[in-house]
C-alpha cells in the first residue's frame, strides 16, 4: 500500500502543527477495517490530483488514540476537512474520489 509521500502519516505529537496551514484532509482509519483500505487507493488519487492545493493526512486511531479521541471518532474511516487548523467538515464511511474532491474544493 504505496502512497509515494504524497499522504502524510499523522502522529499525536505533530497533529496540530500539520493542519496548521491551508486545506488538509485527514482520513482517520484502522488497519483491520475494510473500507478503511478500500478508500486507500482512492486517497492516493485525490492526493495526486490536490496536490500543492490540499494536503491529505492518514491517522491510525489504533495508534493514535489521543488525537481519535479528541476529535471523537466513533467510525472509520472517518475524515475531517481543516482549513487553516479549524474543522470545516467530516465525512464518514468510504466515498469516491470525485465526492472527496468535491468536499475539499468546498474547503478552498
Amino acid at each position: 500500500m504505496s502512497d509515494k509521500g504524497l499522504i502524510k502519516h499523522l502522529t499525536d505529537g505533530e497533529f496540530a502543527q500539520e493542519i496548521k496551514k491551508g486545506v488538509t484532509l485527514v482520513d482517520f482509519h484502522a488497519n483491520w477495517c475494510g473500507p478503511c483500505r478500500a478508500l486507500a487507493p482512492v486517497l492516493e488519487q485525490v492526493a495526486k490530483e490536490v496536490q500543492g492545493k490540499a494536503t491529505i493526512g492518514k491517522v491510525d486511531i489504533d495508534n493514535e488514540q489521543k488525537t481519535a479521541a479528541h476529535f471523537q471518532i466513533t467510525s472509520v474511516p472517518t475524515m475531517i476537512l481543516f482549513k487553516d487548523g479549524k474543522e470545516v467538515g467530516r465525512l464518514v464511511g468510504l466515498r469516491s474520489a470525485d465526492a472527496l474532491k468535491e468536499f475539499i474544493q468546498s474547503a478552498m
